[in-house]
């Protein structure tokens, strides 16, 4: 009889330690996982900070590539007025 309050007594011990084990386990998974969280926030940032560069330098390329076309196609209107003058004979 003595000997089964033992063996129960030591399941129970080995139970409480099991289930501390677990939780200290939890706590250093959450702890590293907390401690990853900025790092990734940090990366995340620099890559949106990165295609927000380079969608402004292409939007600033398109910009100059339309006011090239615009310079362009009213060139040759602007000097229509011109060519007429001096074609007179």
């Amino acid at each position: 009889m003595l000997k089964a309050i033992n063996t129960k007594i030591l399941l129970a011990i080995l139970a409480a330690l099991a289930a501390m084990g677990g939780a200290l386990t939890y706590q250093r998974h959450e702890a590293a996982k907390a401690a990853a969280a900025p790092a990734k926030a940090a990366g995340i940032l620099q890559q949106q900070q990165k295609e927000a560069e380079e969608r402004k330098a292409e939007n600033e390329a398109f910009r100059r590539r339309v006011e090239a076309d615009k310079k362009k196609h009213n060139s040759a209107a602007a000097n229509e007025g011109k060519t007429w003058q001096k074609y007179i004979p």
